[in-house]
């Protein structure tokens, strides 16, 4: 199975947001496609639901979602997401989805940080690899 196939497949399971937050306000930045994410905290832990009108980015989304669902604010805002490079997946990517991948995952780090601790800080740092 190819990477996209992977990434259609992973899509599938992704905890989908309710269509009531498929606005705007949760809408990412930066994404060519549309994509909505939403978390919240439950017990200490950050929970993401997610969505997105195309099928490689739902994947993209889906992937992100399955790594840091259910973590602490503090280890999603501190992840690294390094790993997105050492399985090749970024430079089977188009700039304009790798800049979307970027976005997403900026914005969990920033949710986390939001919902987190006074204490927590995002790292930033894996971006534009």
């Amino acid at each position: 199975m190819g990477k996209y196939e992977h990434l259609i497949e992973l899509g599938r399971s992704l905890p989908l947001i309710e269509d009531e937050y498929k606005t705007d306000e949760y809408r990412i930045r930066g994404c060519q496609s549309q994509v909505w994410l939403r978390a919240e905290r439950d017990n200490g832990h950050i929970v993401f639901k997610a969505d997105s009108d195309a099928l490689i980015t739902r994947g993209l989304i889906a992937l992100l979602v399955r790594v840091l669902n259910g973590q602490p604010p503090e280890a999603i805002a501190r992840a690294d997401l390094s790993f997105l490079d050492r399985i090749g997946m970024k430079e089977h990517l188009s700039p304009t989805r790798k800049n979307g991948l970027d976005a997403m995952i900026r914005q969990m780090k920033l949710y986390a940080v939001a919902l987190g601790d006074e204490n927590v800080s995002p790292d930033l740092s894996q971006e534009e690899r």
